[in-house]
């Protein structure tokens, strides 16, 4: 039984922006968990072929739609091929994202506008499409993908901080409106990560990395991988109960304000 509230065969997840990185591990724990993961991208469609291949060496189902989450008419069109195409779709994770680090005082208007377009209204415009089939089913499983910058300000990534503070109220919101509908809507909440984008700054010496090592209690970077089991978790009947939270995948940095557990 206990195995069961995790099997997520049968189900079709999209996950936006998982051609790679965290998104692309996170659908591989759907995908492994028993779903089938249709792929969103829009840099091109050789990286969204090339994903689906990924995902196919792993034993994962995997189906491939390009489209931009910031164009409404896009997503509608997108949503319509996916459900004729595949099927309804019973797991959405909001994951694409950008960020631009840039001081507030000299960051132009427009790229301010830039982030809160991909990383606060997209999810609104693909949930809001998404969901009109779940709501019609009475099922669904909404997954925002917050940041530690849902609750903490850094410098230089102001506009990602207010795009992400907005997208944990977002969640809450989604959650407060669907929930009567038999939909879970919840978030995760990713610390920092071993991915391609981190390489050149996890080698021994470089300030930033020592900085990660010390601050975080586990004493490391997270591995993407990490993050499959809280989307299996929040994708599957294990949290039907569970509406409204950001699970923070952290190795325990929000826990602290002083000095670490690994720090003497």
């Amino acid at each position: 039984m206990s195995i069961e509230l995790f099997n997520l065969s049968g189900k079709i997840a999209l996950v936006t922006g998982s051609t790679h990185g965290l998104g692309m591990a996170m659908a591989k724990g759907l995908g492994k968990a028993g779903a089938t993961i249709v792929v969103n991208g829009n840099s091109s469609q050789q990286k969204i072929d090339d994903a689906i291949k990924i995902y196919e060496s792993e034993g994962i189902k995997a189906v491939g739609y390009k489209f931009n989450v910031t164009k409404e008419d896009e997503v509608i069109d997108a949503i319509s091929a996916i459900q004729s195409e595949v099927g309804l779709i019973d797991i959405l994770v909001n994951n694409a994202g950008i960020i631009k680090r840039t001081p507030l005082e000299d960051m132009e208007v427009e790229d301010f506008k830039a982030v809160i377009d991909v990383d606060l209204v997209s999810p609104f415009i693909v949930s809001k499409h998404v969901v009109k089939g779940m709501i019609a089913r009475k099922q669904g499983k909404i997954i925002n993908i917050c940041s530690m910058m849902s609750e903490l300000g850094r410098n230089t990534v102001g506009a990602y901080a207010a795009a992400k503070g907005g997208l944990k109220m977002l969640t809450q919101n989604m959650a407060t409106e669907w929930a009567k509908h038999n939909i879970q809507t919840n978030g995760i909440g990713p610390g920092y990560f071993a991915t391609s984008q981190t390489a050149p700054i996890r080698v021994d010496g470089h300030p930033f990395n020592e900085f990660i090592i010390n601050r975080t209690p586990a004493a490391k970077w997270g591995d993407p991988d990490d993050l499959a089991g809280a989307a299996i978790f929040l994708g599957s009947r294990a949290s039907d109960f569970v509406n409204g939270h950001v699970v923070y995948v952290d190795g325990g940095i929000l826990a602290t304000i002083g000095k670490p557990s690994n720090e003497k």
